[in-house]
């Protein structure tokens, strides 16, 4: 199966495909890395931590974007970014949220659809 090719309709939505287990780097390295997304984080550059925080799976990272996400309205993007982490704590009630807005656009299309 050609994996790029089945995923190129998501190329703009700030996906990524995840083809083989990450990278082994060693502990030093990691503790650089995850610093320098710390300082990109708290400078403001999210999307550069972000790349850092996804390449190192530092969940603290991961989840700390995934609270920018979440206070800008982007909540598929945060529950992203709380699953990888793993964050079950914060993933969990976005779930429960998005679930309940599916409920209820099905309710609604089920009473129009009866008209």
């Amino acid at each position: 199966m050609d994996y790029k090719k089945a995923f190129e309709k998501f190329k703009d939505q700030n996906a990524f495909l995840r083809t083989s287990s990450p990278s082994s780097i060693d502990g030093a390295q990691r503790a650089a890395l995850n610093r320098k997304g710390n300082m990109l984080f708290n400078s403001g550059d999210i999307e550069a931590a972000r790349r850092i925080f996804l390449t190192t799976g530092y969940s603290d990272g991961l989840s700390r974007v995934g609270d920018y996400y979440k206070a800008q309205g982007k909540l598929i993007d945060a529950l992203r970014m709380y699953w990888i982490a793993p964050d079950r704590t914060k993933s969990e009630p976005i779930i429960m949220q998005l679930s309940g807005m599916v409920r209820n656009l099905i309710h609604e299309e089920g009473e129009f659809s009866d008209e």
